[in-house]
């Protein structure tokens, strides 16, 4: 190690500093890399093919992409989609294809961002994936699905990582604590669990910035008398770079709740206060979107199948648009599925099958077989056009003959369904 690059990794964050170097010391994405997991095991067999990571930020896609490049016995090159072109992205197809022929080595392509590539910079890169001569791990916070070009999606396997839980993020800023050579285990630090864990809380499942608060608390906090640095919870939330929810934890889970209850009683009134109480508080707006969707789903259903619509769109206007301007057509569509007739029909009917869909029950009816491969003559279908749009016949299998999941109510648009729907 030069000089140089010690006086780097000396000032680097101390998120970048704490950044886990194996398998062994990374935390969370249990789902991903958990003992038994795919990745884990690909990983050490070396045979971990071309992949992207997405989700949301200080979540450990970079770490986990360093970590595998160092595992395995190959070269590492890394990109940034937003400052490299095709002419970087060819250099780096030529070296690999180099290293692999001469030396036998792979290498593996961390292209940080990726879903800002555009068509271009991914074509170049088709040929070199699709033959073994680079590994692509592509690292984003954007649905690949929705965001990247479908080529370079269906050459990848598609790893989801998810927000860290309050008890990665504790273990993590311990650990800061505690270690000498990278973290604050040489200060005389005062710090009590419960600003730990509110630390964790504001945090919002992002690593990086329960990391980086930490420190900038720990740095900014002249020491005592005694000589010891006391951290309270007023400095944490002072040096968070987030919003900072003005609700205790307890009172953040009783307004989303309170929110849905209103949504679903039809109080338009409390469920827009509700919502911008939490939104003004620091809540990800998307939440309450998300909650809205479902709601207009689960509680409107088909007594007014435009609640859906409504909510559906005021979330891709705040995906689109942002806040402050987005909270317009969210409270559009809050007051909306508020005013909106209410059924539980749709919930019903999917709790009712459901239960009967995970015991089997595969018998199809005769008459409903596949005639493409089946070498007996399939008779008795009656195909309902013929018949005026509406035939009576037997649609379920024999052991489930008779039997009503979905009940229509007599609320809103749904009362005219029970005059159609019929059981079979």
């Amino acid at each position: 190690m030069d000089l140089f690059e010690n006086n780097r990794e000396k000032n680097s964050p101390l998120a970048e500093k704490m950044r886990a170097t194996s398998l062994d010391d990374f935390i969370g994405q249990e789902h991903i890399v958990g003992a038994n997991s795919l990745l884990r095991r690909a990983i050490k067999a070396d045979r971990l093919g071309s992949c992207i990571f997405y989700g949301p930020p200080g979540v450990g896609k970079t770490t986990l992409a360093n970590i595998i490049a160092k595992t395995t016995n190959s070269n590492y090159e890394y990109l940034n989609a937003v400052s490299s072109g095709v002419a970087d992205a060819k250099k780096i197809i030529e070296k690999a294809q180099q290293n692999l022929s001469f030396f036998g080595t792979k290498t593996y392509l961390l292209l940080d961002e990726c879903h800002r590539w555009s068509k271009a910079q991914s074509d170049c890169m088709l040929s070199a994936i699709e033959k073994g001569e680079i590994i692509f791990i592509g690292s984003t916070t954007e649905n690949p699905y929705k965001n990247m070009t479908k080529a370079i999606v269906s050459r990848c396997r598609i790893f989801e990582f998810k927000p860290h839980n309050n008890n990665d993020i504790l273990q993590v800023l311990n650990r800061a604590i505690s270690d000498k050579e990278k973290g604050f285990g040489n200060y005389d630090l005062e710090i009590d669990d419960k600003v730990l864990n509110h630390l964790c809380y504001i945090a919002n499942g992002d690593m990086r910035v329960a990391l980086n608060s930490l420190e900038l608390a720990i740095l900014t906090t002249p020491p005592q008398n005694s000589g010891k640095i006391h951290i309270t919870e007023e400095i944490i939330k002072q040096s968070s770079q987030t919003p900072v929810l003005s609700v205790d934890e307890s009172d953040y889970y009783d307004m989303i709740s309170a929110f849905c209850k209103s949504l679903r009683g039809s109080n338009a009134d409390a469920a827009i206060f509700y919502a911008l109480r939490l939104i003004n508080a620091g809540c990800d707006p998307m939440l309450i979107a998300r909650r809205l969707v479902v709601h207009s789903a689960e509680d409107v259903g088909l007594a007014d199948v435009n609640a859906l619509n409504v909510a559906t769109n005021a979330m891709y206007a705040l995906e689109k648009i942002g806040i402050p301007e987005a909270r317009i057509p969210l409270v559009e569509a809050i007051i909306y599925v508020c005013k909106a007739p209410k059924s539980n029909s749709v919930v019903v009917a999917l709790h009712n099958a459901d239960q009967y869909a995970k015991e089997g029950h595969n018998t199809v009816p005769n008459h409903l077989r596949d005639t493409n491969y089946k070498t007996e003559k399939i008779v008795g279908y009656k195909y309902p056009h013929n018949f005026g749009g509406y035939v009576e016949q037997q649609y379920l299998p024999d052991d489930l003959k008779g039997m009503q999941f979905y009940v229509p109510t007599k609320n809103g648009d749904e009362k005219n369904y029970n005059e159609i729907w019929r059981k079979n």
